[in-house]
């Protein structure tokens, strides 16, 4: 599907003008029209998931998203807001840890002005969320359930579905670690919420954020290139995951939130 896409891309990138060098850390002339191909590379494939369950599985798709069959738009409400607050004080964490260790961290708060921001905010708040609920469809919906149906303890489908969802992305060192300990804390949320709820809204707000910021600061392509990650942010990562796990069970216990289908 990404094959797919890509090919689609160059063919309008042609069209419309846009250099296209294909190498692996640029491959688009245009950062935001790179952004696109990229997030649309991701979201074209949750049609696919759907209709693995629906026409292999023979269950309806809304399946995936809960126990009650249908994704629970007023929890994912409540879990969006978590994540923000949980967001907020992981980047506090983080510039923190930075100031601590003295290392620089101005150029991830940068500002290159509204001309450079803005089309690439429009794309982020259009397509991010498609392509955040695709990966936890796949990795946190589907395969979680497929795999957890032959075995006794879902930690190991929670843990196998995080060590897949690391494979898929590019990063080194400690960014891949980050990457695992994210995919098992949204997949554990999952079983104890009942849901996807949880994992996509954590998703989705650490991904707007993170495009945003690089948006922000002209860096936008940089975002898209995968790879070390200073090993200060998993300072933020422990306190963003901390956070949100806490408010999301908290909340989750205080609105007798389903845990298992009838």
């Amino acid at each position: 599907m990404s094959f797919v896409v890509l090919t689609v891309g160059v063919v309008v990138a042609a069209i419309l003008g846009i250099p296209a060098p294909l190498e692996a850390d640029r491959l688009f002339g245009d950062p935001v029209f790179g952004l696109v191909v990229l997030l649309l590379s991701i979201a074209a494939v949750l049609p696919i998931v759907f209709g693995t369950a629906a026409l292999v599985q023979r269950r309806r798709p809304g399946t995936l998203s809960s126990v009650e069959g249908r994704l629970r738009w007023g929890w994912l409400a409540r879990c969006l807001g978590v994540a923000v607050v949980a967001l907020v004080l992981g980047q506090a964490a983080q510039v923190l840890t930075f100031m601590a260790t003295g290392e620089e961290y101005g150029d991830v708060f940068g500002w290159a002005g509204w001309q450079a921001f803005l089309p690439a905010l429009v794309v982020i708040v259009l397509l991010v969320p498609f392509q955040a609920a695709t990966e936890e469809y796949l990795f946190r919906g589907w395969l979680i359930q497929a795999a957890g149906v032959h075995l006794r303890d879902p930690v190991w489908a929670v843990v196998g579905g995080a060590v897949l969802f690391t494979l898929l992305h590019g990063y080194t060192g400690a960014g891949s670690v980050d990457v695992f300990v994210f995919g098992v804390v949204v997949g554990w949320l999952t079983v104890r919420t009942g849901g996807l709820e949880a994992a996509i809204g954590l998703h989705v707000i650490n991904n707007v954020v993170a495009f945003g910021l690089s948006a922000a600061a002209g860096q936008l392509e940089k975002s898209l290139q995968q790879g070390a990650v200073p090993w200060q942010a998993l300072a933020g990562t422990v306190v963003q995951l901390g956070v949100y796990t806490f408010g999301v069970l908290y909340l989750a216990k205080k609105r007798s939130i389903r845990t298992v289908s009838q």
